[in-house]
């Protein structure tokens, strides 16, 4: 039968050999590449062959074709390998290569591999055992060092607590001695001019209102000048000319801080007299500052400072009128403070020269040297004295140290301006082992610096000390008068001084006019000392019967320059190193020595307790100008809507905490007749920042990087900033004060204090600044109506004319 039919001729399939006729087989299947392989075939018309048995085709493409070799290897025909053959069809054969069977370690790593992981393996095994060792003993040792620093700190708070508790009971000994004593002798007040010259003309040597007219100049005849000065007083007893008269004197851009002080004594001095128009005067300016200050940013500022008249007239006002209230009632309580103070930094060492103290509050004066002080109790001789007096003292002090602490113990009872001072005096030591012709008794006279003075090799030269001269325990020693140097052979070229080593000496001694004030030339010299011009005591006639003792002889004048040190030697100032200086190894690590901060602080802190406590109360007496003053604040802060707490709080922290009591506690010698040391002065530093972060109610952050001074007592802080709030409210309660009463108060301090000053004296200062800006007042008075309805300025153009006659228009 005929049959439609078409045979199509393609290209026979090409299949590649395996490269290098060998293949490696994993398990996987069988991937043989080629050409045209399914153009006139499919998987059922080829045939694999892998050595003598089949391999099952699954796929077969243009490209490729998939078969499953056997799991097993099959024995291969001919050669070391299963031979991979195909056939397609009948005719077509294709011997493709080789088949290498892996399949028993499918994985296999090279050698070199497997032992560079192993070696990396084990290195890291090594090191983190290392590591762990390390870590262990790190560990370890890090927790020893723990419990080392906790002993260590256990041992140290211990140890500050323990002499906390001893130099505290020392102290209180010594307090109880002083309480006794002033209930007998009564504090050593300044009489009221002294005290008001102090507060009002802080660090003036000199000044006209010095001198008192009532031993001076009494009953001098009045010039011309005088009074003109006397009309000038009625002017300012004109509330209005006294008022534009301020205001003018505060515009004046020439008008510095230093005038306005002045300015404002100068007139409290003039108006002392009249309390009653001073307080008149100091309220309406007052009213005007508050009025000022809220149209400022910071409102709570105001009285914060001294840069105003108003503001110095403020505490020269509350000077006058808290005087009585110090000396009647809070005075002793900041008497015993100071007394504490320096009863305690004395009984440590304290070098003349950088004033640091081991018991100190200030870190600035704290002495950071292991200095070694033993206490020798001196029995001092006087002939003027019922019976000896033993007075401690440190083989490290120096004798001008020595000489103070004496003085203070002979006449404890006596105000410091009527002491000896230290260079009326010299110490004598009654050794009675050192003798020699003309000086039978061994009398030797100490000094801190004579030809024994041991000069170090790079010129230094220390000052000498109890120490140095050998002198111990049970010394017997006496104050005498200064002595005139005596040209007798001087006993330390004869004989070694016990306990001093070898000094080196300075060249024999030159005779010269030996005088401590010219001679001593270091800090702590006797002419450093505040001169005092009160009774002098004469040298009486036990004095003058003594034997001339052997004298410690002036130093010649190559050793009168040159650098001297007490008890340690500056840094800065040394040049050359030496094996003593390369020894101190304390000195990497001075913090150690801020123990003593909380050493010293333990042990006051009763008397700074009892301090606040007492100016913080309001007892029965209270001064009511307080009360009147604060109520004006009161009145003025609602009157002005003042809505925050903390800017009233301010005005009345800034008028009595700040004004009043800050400036008596860094400044006891305002009011006591006392001396104040440089060393005491950075302790009540500390204690009057206290008192200050007190009346603040902001909260101070404070952190390893703040000062000292506010660490030291941040934890009482907030009990002391509660007793001030107390206080404020306390004086709240109470009644106010009746005009009346206020101005009967005011009389009496009038009354009380008249004639201690010379008004006219005080007149022609103040009148000094009339002169100097006389035309801007005459403007002043000529502009205002109310001035020219009263004259004021025709009155002052005449007062002008007076003191200046020669001129028309002054």
């Amino acid at each position: 039968p005929d049959v439609n039919s078409e045979i199509l001729y393609v290209e026979d399939p090409i299949y590649y050999k395996f490269k290098h006729n060998e293949k490696s087989y994993k398990g996987d299947a069988l991937v043989i590449e080629g050409f045209n392989l399914n153009l006139a075939a499919d998987e059922n018309d080829v045939d694999v062959r892998i050595g003598t048995e089949k391999c099952n085709v699954t796929s077969l493409t243009a490209t490729q074709m998939l078969c499953i070799p056997p799991q097993v290897a099959p024995p291969p025909v001919h050669a070391s390998h299963p031979e991979v053959v195909i056939y397609v069809g009948k005719n077509l054969k294709f011997e493709i290569g080789l088949l290498r069977y892996d399949l028993g370690s499918p994985f296999t790593i090279p050698p070199e591999v497997i032992g560079g992981i192993g070696a990396a393996a084990a290195l890291t095994l090594f090191i983190a055992i290392a590591f762990m060792i390390i870590y262990k003993h790190k560990s370890s040792q890090a927790e020893r060092e723990y419990k080392r620093i906790q002993i260590q700190m256990d041992t140290l708070e211990n140890n500050v607590r323990s002499e906390c508790k001893q130099a505290f009971a020392e102290l209180q000994t010594d307090m109880t001695d002083l309480t006794m004593d002033l209930e007998v002798s009564g504090i050593p007040l300044l009489d009221h001019r002294t005290f008001v010259m102090k507060v009002f003309f802080p660090g003036v040597g000199d000044h006209p209102l010095f001198l008192d007219p009532r031993i001076h100049g009494v009953n001098k005849p009045k010039t011309e000048l005088d009074n003109a000065m006397i009309q000038f007083e009625g002017l300012l007893n004109n509330k209005w000319f006294l008022l534009a008269f301020i205001e003018t004197m505060e515009k004046q851009k020439s008008f510095t801080i230093r005038d306005r002080v002045n300015f404002a004594s100068l007139l409290t001095i003039i108006l002392m007299t009249k309390m009653e128009y001073c307080t008149d005067i100091l309220r309406s300016l007052l009213l005007k500052l508050v009025e000022k200050s809220l149209t400022s940013k910071h409102p709570q500022l105001m009285l914060r400072r001294t840069e105003s008249i108003v503001e110095k007239m403020l505490t020269n006002w509350l000077a006058l009128c808290l005087y009585d209230y110090m000396k009647d009632y809070a005075g002793s309580s900041l008497f015993v403070l100071f007394k504490a103070i320096k009863f305690q930094i004395e009984k440590g060492p304290v070098d003349s020269c950088s004033h640091d103290a081991r018991y100190s509050l200030s870190e600035d004066r704290l002495l950071r040297e292991a200095v070694s002080a033993n206490t020798v109790r001196c029995c001092v001789v006087q002939d003027e004295l019922e019976e000896d007096v033993v007075v401690r003292v440190l083989d490290c002090d120096s004798i001008s140290q020595v000489k103070s602490k004496i003085l203070d113990a002979v006449y404890k009872n006596t105000p410091f301006s009527l002491r000896p001072t230290l260079d009326e005096v010299d110490l004598e030591w009654r050794c009675g082992q050192y003798t020699q012709l003309g000086n039978p008794g061994g009398h030797i006279v100490l000094q801190d610096v004579d030809i024994t003075s041991k000069i170090e090799q790079n010129g230094w030269k220390k000052i000498n000390s109890l120490a140095h001269y050998g002198v111990k325990e049970k010394a017997l020693v006496s104050l005498v008068p200064k002595q005139i140097d005596s040209p007798s052979h001087h006993i330390y070229q004869a004989v070694s001084v016990v306990g001093r080593g070898e000094p080196v000496y300075s060249a024999s001694p030159v005779h010269s006019s030996y005088d401590g004030r010219t001679v001593y030339n270091y800090p702590t010299n006797p002419a450093n000392y505040p001169m005092h011009t009160g009774f002098s005591p004469q040298p009486n006639s036990s004095y003058a019967a003594h034997p001339g003792p052997v004298y410690s002889q002036g130093f010649g004048q190559e050793m009168a320059g040159g650098n001297m040190y007490h008890l340690v030697r500056p840094d800065h100032l040394q040049n050359i190193p030496t094996a003593a200086n390369l020894g101190r190894s304390h000195k990497s690590i001075p913090e150690i020595f801020l123990t003593r901060l909380l050493s010293t602080k333990g042990t006051v802190q009763k008397f700074v307790d009892d301090f606040f406590g007492t100016i913080l109360k309001v007892p029965q007496n209270f001064p009511p100008p307080v009360k009147w003053l604060f109520d004006i604040l009161d009145e003025a802060a609602l009157q002005h809507n003042v809505s925050s707490p903390e800017v009233l709080h301010a005005w009345k922290s800034n008028c009595l905490p700040l004004r009043f009591w800050v400036n008596f506690i860094k400044n006891p010698d305002f009011i006591f007749d006392v001396n104040k040391t440089v060393t005491t002065d950075s302790c009540l530093s500390v204690i009057a920042q206290t008192f200050m972060d007190s009346c603040s109610l902001n909260e101070n952050i404070l952190g390893k990087d703040s000062p000292s001074s506010k660490l030291l007592f941040a934890k009482d802080i907030p009990l002391y900033r509660q007793l001030v709030v107390q206080f404020y409210e306390n004086i709240q309660a109470l009644p106010q004060v009746p005009d009346q009463e206020l101005n009967f108060y005011m009389q009496q301090l009038s009354g009380a204090h008249a004639g201690e000053f010379d008004n006219l004296a005080a007149l022609k200062e103040l009148y000094i600044y009339v002169n100097k800006y006389y035309g801007d007042i005459v403007n002043t008075l000529d502009e205002s109506p109310t001035a020219r309805k009263m004259g004021l300025g025709h009155k002052l153009k005449s007062i002008a004319l007076s003191v200046y006659p020669q001129h028309q228009n002054c």
